[in-house]
């Protein structure tokens, strides 16, 4: 985000004062690296938001295998099959969904296939729909 100035996705600080708020703890599973995350984090002012990072390294095999979403959810001390996961890319749902989270897709580039609709629990349009869903649960 901080290289190519990217914005943060409509409703992300929304998303993250309703965690907040919840006391509901969250994790980034990235293949990206541990350093380029907390990069990012900082540019945005978001480092403290998060309780756990889990990146390129961390986890034996990458997306679409279930190991990083694994290793998060290990390292926040909750059941996977408790978790709740966005992703916005075919291999993150098929990682997620095979790590038995709920998984809920906020599409990005890529429009979900019948395939990957099958494997979420949601498609929503962007993050403020996240937050009605969890303010509803």
């Amino acid at each position: 985000m901080a290289e190519t100035r990217l914005a943060l996705k409509p409703g992300a600080i929304e998303l993250l004062n309703t965690l907040d708020q919840f006391r509901l703890p969250r994790a980034i599973a990235t293949s990206s690296s541990r350093r380029t995350v907390e990069r990012h984090l900082t540019a945005h002012n978001l480092t403290e938001r998060f309780d756990v990072i889990v990146g390129h390294g961390d986890y034996e095999t990458g997306k679409p295998a279930p190991d990083p979403f694994l290793k998060a959810a290990e390292r926040l001390g909750v059941e996977p099959r408790l978790c709740l996961a966005l992703e916005d890319s075919h291999n993150g749902i098929r990682s997620a969904s095979s790590a038995g989270m709920m998984t809920i897709m906020v599409p990005d580039m890529l429009a979900p296939t019948d395939e990957i609709r099958r494997l979420c629990t949601f498609v929503v349009r962007d993050l403020h729909e996240v937050r009605g869903l969890l303010r509803v649960a």
